[in-house]
């Protein structure tokens, strides 16, 4: 007779691996809840921003991909839209554990924001990763999007080329951008799931 142990451990881990995409996120479903430290220190939970639009960025600026975006100023525009034209709340996300690559203090993080002109509402420091795990979060830059519902609307990439090259940002869609458009004119979002590129998130 065949030993049930190691049924046992595949059965279990068919368990685990079936809980693991049944949380994942899904667009249309309540956005994964949070709660995370900001650079200041004040802690942020998605029930702060009831009633708001809300935009999520995860960030690695040692990134050649996210460089891409803040170099030529395409995601301080996004930023600055986003706050100015739609009223929304742009959370900037680290997940990088200490000591990896793209981990900053709060004060390197501050200045970041500052010498690279952003416009995010807080940086948030999710050393333990969990926020970025419950998000399913997988590369820098990786964009979501919740409305005033609190529900997910749209999570992938910034836009619809996959390049460290800055100049192929005008010839490409910038998906953010065009999803808020849709939203605010009342408009199904025509991409609400799109493929994330970038460098992976350093858990």
């Amino acid at each position: 007779m065949k030993h049930p142990l190691p049924y046992i451990l595949a059965g279990a881990a068919a368990l685990v691996f079936s809980a693991a995409v049944a949380a994942a996120p899904q667009v249309g479903e309540p956005a994964p809840d949070f709660s995370v430290v900001d650079t200041e220190g004040n802690v942020h939970a998605l029930s702060d921003y009831d009633g708001q639009l809300i935009i999520l960025e995860w960030t690695n600026h040692e990134c050649p991909f996210v460089v891409k975006h803040y170099a030529p100023g395409n995601m301080q525009m996004q930023q600055r839209r986003a706050r100015d034209e739609h009223d929304a709340v742009w959370l900037t996300v680290i997940s990088s554990k200490p000591g990896s690559q793209g981990h900053v203090s709060p004060e390197e993080a501050d200045e970041l924001t500052a010498t690279r002109n952003a416009f995010p509402s807080a940086v948030l420091l999710d050393e333990s990763g969990d926020m970025g795990r419950a998000y399913d979060a997988r590369v820098t830059p990786h964009m979501y999007i919740i409305d005033t519902d609190g529900i997910l609307r749209y999570m992938g990439g910034i836009d619809s080329n996959p390049s460290r090259d800055p100049e192929d940002i005008p010839d490409a869609t910038q998906y953010v951008v065009v999803a808020l458009e849709e939203m605010a004119a009342g408009e199904d979002i025509t991409h609400t799931v799109t493929r994330p590129y970038g460098c992976t998130v350093k858990y």
